[in-house]
C-alpha cells in the first residue's frame, strides 16, 4: 500500500512509542508567541529542565499587541498583555531563542514571519501554540496546533506524544474564474464538508487548480484547514514550493540546496497512496464566498442568500442557524450582498500578505472608501509593510481612505486593541467568525480580500466583480 505525504512525514519522525497508538515524534520547528508560552516557560523553570533546542525555535509577540502607528511610544495599555509580551522578551533571553521585537522590521505574526524567514520545509514537524499552525502545511510540512502543555514538553524534549491521523484526499481541479480566490475555495470547501467534516484527519490537497497557485494561496488554504475539523493541511512540493524557500535566511544555503531538493522527493505522495475520506472540488463555476453565520461552515455566494432554518431537517442544526440568525441580525431569506457594513478589514495569518494586499490595492485603486464604512489594512509583517510601501500599495490604501497600521493579529481576534463594537457588521479576511471573536457583540463576514476591499468602497456586502469587470448579477 502507497504511503500519503502525512504517512511519510509522520513515520521519518518517530522516535518512539508510549502505546500501541501512541507515538513521540520529533520536532523539527517550534514557533511561540506571548499568549501560549508564558506557563510553559515558567514551568519549565520551575522543574529545573532547560530548553532542549532554542536554534529550532523563532518567536513574535502578535496577539495582543497594538497595531496603531504610534504603538512603540504609546506602548500596550492592557497590563495582561503587557505581562505577557514582558515575559516572552525575558524568556527568550534567558534560553537564548531568536526573537523578533516590535521594532524589528521582521515582526509580525508568527504564521506569516516563519515562511517568510524560510523557517517551514517540506518533509518537517512544525509545532505552535496557535491552532493557525495549519498554514505551514502548504509547504508540504506536517504543521499544526498545540497546547500550553505540550509547548512546554516540546520546549523541553524537542518531541511531542501524538496518535496517527487518517487520511483525507481533497482535488481541487479548474480554472478559478475573475473575482475568485484561494480563500473563496477553501470558504466552499468548509461549506460543504462542515466544520466536523475533517475531525480525526489530516486532509492533503492535490490537483491542478492547487499546482497553478502561488503560495500565498496555497497558506491561506492550509491556514483555514482547521475550520473544516482536520488537524492539519499538506500540500505536495513543486517548483513554486522550491522558488519560494530559494534565498531565504532560513532556507538551506546554495551549498546545500541540491542536497535539500533530494531529501524533499522522499516526501511526494505515492501514486497508490490510500485515504479514508476524498472529496472532488471543480472550481470553474466558483463564485466569491462570504459567510452569513457565526461558523466558518456557513458560508455562500456573495449573491446567495441566508438559509431559512424552517427548511433544515436536522433539529440541531436548525436550531444553531436560529441563533446565529438573531446573533448576526439578520432575516432568513436575506440577499447577503447589500448588508450595510461598519468595518473592513485586510489582514490576519490567513489574508495578511504581500498578494493579499496586492489584490485588495488592484479593487481600490483610484476608488475612495464609503463614508459610512472604517477600512483597515494591517500587513501580515514588517517586511510585508516596507514591501507594500515601496510597490505603492500603501499610497493606494491611504488615498482611498483606509487606515495603513503596523502589523499584529489585529482585529481578527479581541485580543487587543482593535476590537469591534457590540453589533458591528465587519467583512474580515480572518479566519474565524464566532460570536464575539472579533469584540463583544461583534458580527463577522469572513471574505476574500477581494470581497473585503468592494465591501469598503461600497458600503455594504459587494460582489468583487462588479468593481474588477462589472460582472456580477
Amino acid at each position: 500500500m502507497g504511503k500519503s505525504i502525512y504517512d511519510k512525514i509522520f513515520e521519518s519522525h518517530i522516535v518512539g512509542m508510549v502505546d500501541d497508538e501512541t507515538y513521540q515524534l520529533y520536532v523539527d520547528r517550534h514557533l511561540i508567541h506571548e499568549v501560549t508560552s508564558p506557563q510553559a516557560f515558567q514551568n519549565i523553570a520551575a522543574s529545573g529542565r532547560s530548553v532542549r533546542k532554542p536554534e529550532s525555535i523563532l518567536a513574535v509577540a502578535d496577539h495582543n499587541v497594538p497595531t496603531d502607528p504610534n504603538r512603540l511610544s504609546s506602548g500596550i495599555s492592557d497590563p495582561v498583555s503587557q505581562r505577557q509580551v514582558d515575559a516572552l522578551v525575558e524568556n527568550t533571553r534567558t534560553w537564548g531563542i531568536p526573537y523578533f521585537p516590535l521594532d524589528d522590521p521582521r515582526q509580525g505574526i508568527v504564521h506569516i514571519v516563519g515562511p517568510e524567514q524560510g523557517m517551514t520545509h517540506p518533509g518537517m514537524l512544525v509545532v505552535c501554540g496557535d491552532s493557525h499552525t495549519s498554514t505551514h502545511g502548504a509547504f508540504g510540512a506536517l504543521a499544526f496546533g498545540i497546547g500550553t502543555s505540550e509547548v512546554e514538553h516540546v520546549l523541553a524534549t524537542q518531541t511531542l506524544l501524538q496518535k496517527r491521523a487518517k487520511n483525507y484526499h481533497v482535488s481541487i481541479n479548474g480554472v478559478l474564474p475573475i473575482g475568485v480566490y484561494g480563500k473563496d475555495v477553501v470558504l466552499s470547501l468548509i461549506a460543504r464538508i462542515g466544520t466536523a467534516g475533517g475531525t480525526g484527519h489530516v486532509i492533503e490537497y492535490s490537483g491542478s487548480a492547487i499546482e497553478k497557485m502561488s503560495m500565498e494561496s496555497r497558506m491561506t488554504i492550509c491556514n483555514m484547514t482547521i475550520e473544516a475539523g482536520a488537524r492539519a493541511g499538506l500540500m505536495q512540493p513543486d517548483e513554486t514550493t522550491f522558488e519560494y524557500l530559494k534565498g531565504r535566511p532560513l532556507s538551506p544555503g546554495v551549498e546545500y540546496w541540491q542536497a535539500a531538493l533530494e531529501h524533499w522527493e522522499n516526501f511526494l505522495p505515492d501514486s497508490d497512496a490510500e485515504y479514508s475520506k476524498m472529496a472532488d472540488i471543480d472550481v470553474n463555476g466558483l463564485e466569491p464566498f462570504v459567510t452569513w453565520g457565526t461558523s466558518p461552515e456557513d458560508g455562500i455566494s456573495v449573491l446567495g442568500k441566508v438559509p431559512d432554518p424552517s427548511h433544515i431537517e436536522d433539529p440541531i442544526r436548525t436550531r444553531a442557524i436560529e441563533r446565529s440568525l438573531e446573533y448576526m441580525g439578520l432575516e432568513a431569506g436575506q440577499p447577503v450582498r447589500g448588508l450595510p457594513i461598519d468595518q473592513v478589514f485586510v489582514g490576519s495569518c490567513t489574508n495578511g500578505r504581500i498578494e493579499d494586499l496586492r489584490l485588495a490595492a488592484s479593487v481600490v485603486r483610484g476608488r475612495q472608501v464609503n463614508s459610512r464604512t472604517r477600512a483597515w489594512v494591517v500587513p501580515g509583517s514588517g517586511l510585508v509593510k516596507r514591501q507594500a510601501e515601496e510597490e505603492g500599495l500603501a499610497k493606494v490604501f491611504v488615498d482611498a481612505g483606509f487606515e495603513w497600521r503596523e502589523p499584529g493579529c489585529s482585529m481578527c481576534l479581541g485580543m487587543n486593541p482593535d476590537r469591534l463594537q457590540t453589533e458591528e457588521r465587519c467583512v474580515s479576511t480572518s479566519n474565524r467568525n464566532f460570536e464575539g471573536r472579533q469584540g463583544r457583540g461583534g458580527r463577522t463576514h469572513l471574505a476574500s480580500p477581494a470581497t473585503a476591499a468592494a465591501s469598503a468602497i461600497a458600503g455594504y456586502i459587494e460582489d468583487p466583480r462588479e468593481l474588477i469587470t462589472g460582472q456580477a448579477d
